[in-house]
């Protein structure tokens, strides 16, 4: 069989078992670093133990790196360790001007960006972080170059433009003393069909009663001048042009205005492209109309200050103009009439560092529109970087005004920025490892859109440990390869430990029986592969498991756990054996031999009535429990003594209810609806507690110690209390009662009455019968009436 063959399992269990150990954590073991410079750029927390000795029979290679915690624990010390750190200087670190009242400087005399220059040195996946600061500078100078689409459309706009040079050098002397003005002009391409290409109409393109000028792609008019008089006097020498199509070829005369910076007299300022116009625009591809395929190659075509290439080549893609305007610093302003607006805000939308502003019909508000429009530009600080390396990563973190922090893409910009203001960004650089292509320094530049100020990057880059300058070829321990960083490094086609046989070699029973233990059949313990007659030992899902040995018999994960802890927690496992820590004993660790959780509060030993097992009260009398066989669930006098605290901490009464917290947290309370627990429910004694409190309700509760040495108190949550008098019924009943006992007495007293008079009637009636009555006239009796006759009375 070939060697490569049989090491391919090696090879596939290795990147297995790495990806399993990466979602483990440990991205150095996962690596299988086979060098000092792999196992670096595996991740920031590796490292490389160069100790010769540091391998133990059967540990591959890559067993050297891992983590600088692992490496010591596993007996590397920590001047063996190769782990090397990036690091950054700042180079240049002018800071950024403040200007004094009245002073004068020249541009390059002003900074508004700090550092200048930064060198640092990466290593793969640590970040090196540095601070940049941006202040707007005061009284800052200021070029404008105005482009104007000079097509028939756009006659009465230029009376306007004529008068812009004095009118804006004006108004702009507010904003800066140092202020230029240029002007060029653009039509379409000289072509069909773009434009009529009869010999009358490239004479005149306009109509036969106006006079107007040939068409052209782009003129260049006025470099760029601090004299508005001139400015006036050659706008006011333009005419108009004329086109067939609406679109205009706008993007031509852009492209040349940002690429012929020394023909326009571009300076190291702030620059502004004030593009104007009332149609749409032409972009790549719209040439193959007029026969024209040819890509624009973005360089300056101008002769005699006219584009001479127009016929030649495309329009530029929006891409290729967000690029070069990049690159030369130039910001745009696009004054459209409210038409177009929505178009030109979406090509606003795609190149950063642009405005766009509704011009009024005849242009008359342009002067107000480029100044809202500089104000809006120049207060956004938006920061760019150059091409990044392969695989380097820049993070932005921004610090603004008002204490506004923002990360992302944003992070690269601050608004509202006035003049004076001063913001910070924190740049975070990472890259994730070294290729042909970025082994070298590199250098990257920062700078904020629209201005001429960047910030230079110097990156170096960590491939290789400092141990490989000590590196020896074919070195009397390695047969062929290189001894590096206490290992060696085998030549293309060599492998094993000491590069002493080739990839090409048949293995042979020899190698073979070299790698079983005792004679036996299992090459490797079935734990490796044999390789060059030496057991290379498998490598684990989990990186911290490693099998070790000669024949690879031994490991460190199968040994006896204790409260699912290898070796409890309490040692190391060796070879599947436990060597426990001091003050500790037992197969896996879990006897302790410190007698201080067996020492009670009155200073004896299990207070006493035990004795110490591996750090354990083991209590003679079976009564007694608790860590320190303190406490007797069963003895009298339990339930009284723990009767306030359940008062306090089950229902908020008794006497410790104030101080409840403090003196009555040591056991477990459990409030039960329905029913205590019972001593057959449970496997320790349970002692049943019936307590009255003050106002004479009984609560019943029980109270155990469990197998866990807990204490733990059930208690019913309602107490039982004696039902109170019923005043109602009682009231009721009372009132009732006087009234029946009245109404009785009434009766009593009516029946009385009658047996009474009925004994006197009878006794009258008796009487009566039995009296004699005489007949006999009174004496003194006189009768009452008196008769008196009248002596006049005749009798008739």
């Amino acid at each position: 069989m070939n060697l490569k063959l049989l090491l391919t399992p090696i090879v596939l269990l290795g990147l297995c078992c790495g990806g399993i150990a990466q979602k483990e954590g440990n991205e150095c073991v996962s690596a299988n670093a086979r060098s000092c410079a792999d196992c670096i750029q595996a991740g920031a927390k590796c490292g490389w133990c160069k100790d010769p000795d540091f391998l133990k029979q059967g540990e591959t290679v890559s067993s050297r790196c891992d983590e600088l915690q692992s490496l010591m624990k596993r007996g590397c010390g920590e001047s063996m360790i190769e782990n090397p750190h990036g690091s950054k200087t700042v180079v240049t670190n002018k800071n950024v001007t403040v200007r004094k009242p009245g002073e004068q400087l020249q541009p390059e005399q002003i900074t508004q960006i700090q550092p200048q220059k930064v060198s640092v040195t990466l290593r793969p996946g640590e970040p090196q972080t540095f601070n940049l600061k941006f202040k707007r500078a005061e009284d800052y100078p200021i070029d404008l170059y105005y482009l104007m689409d000079l097509s028939y459309s756009m006659e009465d706009d230029l009376v306007n433009v004529k008068k812009l040079g004095t009118s804006l050098m004006e108004k702009m002397s507010k904003i800066t003393s140092d202020f230029r003005i240029g002007f060029g002009s653009f039509v379409e391409k000289t072509v069909m069909p773009y434009i009529s290409t009869t010999p009358a109409k490239l004479l005149n393109p306009c109509t036969s009663d106006k006079n107007c000028t040939s068409p052209f792609s782009y003129k260049h008019v006025l470099n760029l001048t601090n004299d508005g008089k001139n400015f006036n006097t050659l706008v006011g020498q333009q005419h108009i042009s004329g086109n067939l199509d609406s679109p205009e070829g706008g993007f031509d005369a852009i492209m040349q205005v940002a690429v012929c910076g020394k023909e326009i007299g571009w300076r190291n300022v702030t620059r502004l492209l004030v593009f104007s116009t009332d149609a749409g625009f032409h972009f790549a591809g719209d040439g193959k109309l007029g026969g024209i395929v040819l890509p624009n190659d973005g360089k300056c075509h101008l002769e005699n200050n006219m584009y001479t290439m127009s016929h030649y080549y495309d329009y530029p893609s929006i891409a290729h103009l967000v690029q070069k305007l990049s690159d030369n610093n130039i910001q745009t302003i696009f004054a459209v009439t409210e038409e177009f607006q929505p178009v030109y805000q979406e090509l606003k939308n795609l190149i950063p560092k642009s405005a766009v502003g509704t011009l009024s019909a005849n242009s008359s508000n342009v002067i107000n529109l480029i100044i809202d429009a500089y104000n809006s530009l120049s207060s956004e600080v938006i920061l760019e970087n150059s091409k990044l390396p392969e695989g380097m990563t820049l993070t932005y973190t921004s610090h603004c005004k008002n204490g506004v922090v923002s990360e992302g893409e944003n992070g690269r910009k601050c608004s509202n920025i006035s003049i004076g203001d001063e913001v910070a960004f924190t740049i975070s650089v990472t890259f994730q490892g070294c290729s042909g292509s970025n082994m070298l320094s590199e250098t990257i530049k920062i700078k904020p859109l629209g201005f001429t100020e960047e910030v230079e990057v110097a990156v170096n880059f960590i491939c290789e440990c400092e141990c490989h300058k000590d590196a020896v070829e074919n070195n009397s321990l390695c047969h062929n390869g290189t001894y590096e960083c206490g290992a060696c490094k085998c030549n293309q086609g060599r492998v094993g430990r000491y590069c002493e046989c080739s990839s090409n070699d048949v293995p042979t029973e020899d190698m073979d029986r070299n790698c079983r233990k005792d004679n036996g059949t299992d090459i490797c313990s079935n734990n490796g592969e044999c390789v060059c007659g030496m057991c290379e030992c498998k490598i684990r899902d989990n990186p911290e498991e490693r099998y070790s040995g000669r024949f690879c018999e031994c490991d460190n994960f199968s040994c006896d756990r204790y409260n699912n802890k290898l070796c409890g927690g309490h040692g190391t496992c060796d070879c599947r054996v436990c060597k426990c820590d001091p003050m500790w004993m037992g197969s896996a660790c879990d006897c302790s031999l410190d007698n201080s959780t067996c020492m009670a509060s009155n200073k004896q030993i299990c207070n006493g009535r035990g004795a110490c097992d591996c750090g354990t009260c083991k209590c003679t009398d079976p009564k007694f429990q608790g860590p320190t066989c303190e406490m007797c669930p069963t003895c009298l006098g339990v339930c009284a003594q723990h009767k306030d605290c359940v008062l306090c901490r089950a229902f908020g009464t008794g006497e410790k209810k104030d101080t409840c917290e403090q003196e009555c947290s040591d056991f477990n309370l459990i409030v039960v609806k329905d029913k205590l627990p019972q001593p057959t429910d449970t496997a320790y004694p349970v002692m049943h507690c019936k307590e009255r409190d003050a106002n004479d309700c009984w609560f019943y509760y029980t109270y155990a110690v469990n197998n866990n040495t807990q204490t733990e108190v059930h208690v019913l949550d309602k107490l039982d209390c004696p039902a109170g008098p019923d005043i109602i019924p009682i009231v009721a009943g009372v009132v009732a009662g006087i009234v029946l006992i009245g109404l009785a007495l009434l009766l009593i007293w009516k029946l009385l009455m009658i047996i009474h008079d009925r004994r006197e009637f009878a006794k009258f009636e008796k009487e009566k019968m039995n009296a004699k009555w005489d007949t006999g006239e009174n004496p003194i009796y006189k009768s009452a009436v008196t008769t008196v006759v009248n002596p006049k009375y005749e009798g008739k």
